[in-house]
């Protein structure tokens, strides 16, 4: 990867880390939080105490399958990309979820998106996603993800428009998830 884009998939990485420029008080950012738990999984499904919270897991899952989608917005998602993604989520949690966790969610991304179609998932994304706060955070990194490649494509923008559509979101709530990006990313 050339260096260029290493320090944009860097600077990707520590955005999705912080919490959001709308959030006040607040440290880290909710995929942060939502990868604790997430990572909190026990992989034997044990009932003993693990700190995993269901509902935060599957937020997790709900704000990385909206970046996949964003991802994959363009129809070409090749090994690269996917490395490249892998890396953003796994530094982005701090190490909260390793890259094992990460790579099995991936396959099953693809699979549920192979099976069901982009529109049946990013039904299923915005149907998990109640909180208004959490439905900002799924726009703005999916605007973050389709920063990854340089610049946001007509078919990424459009992904992160109907997200923000299926969130209940109003029709600036993609505008506003952009030019936060593009100014958190230009310094």
């Amino acid at each position: 990867m050339p260096p260029a884009t290493e320090s944009l998939i860097g600077k990707v990485a520590q955005v999705l880390s912080r919490a959001p420029a709308y959030s006040r008080g607040v440290k880290e950012s909710i995929l942060v939080a939502a990868a604790t738990s997430y990572g909190a999984k026990s992989p034997d499904d044990l009932t003993q105490p693990t700190g995993f919270d269901p509902e935060a897991a599957r937020l997790f899952e709900a704000i990385v399958e909206s970046a996949y989608l964003v991802a994959n917005a363009d129809g070409d998602f090749d090994d690269t990309e996917r490395q490249a993604f892998e890396h953003v989520v796994v530094v982005a949690c701090d190490g909260k979820v390793g890259e094992v966790q990460i790579s099995a969610l991936l396959e099953d991304l693809s699979e549920q998106l192979e099976e069901d179609g982009k529109e049946k998932r990013v039904q299923m994304v915005t149907k998990g996603i109640s909180r208004p706060e959490h439905a900002r955070e799924v726009v703005r990194v999916a605007a973050l993800i389709a920063h990854v490649s340089g610049g946001v494509s007509p078919a990424e923008r459009a992904l992160v428009e109907e997200l923000a559509l299926g969130l209940g979101l109003d029709a600036g709530a993609t505008e506003a998830a952009l030019a936060e990006v593009t100014t958190a990313l230009s310094k």
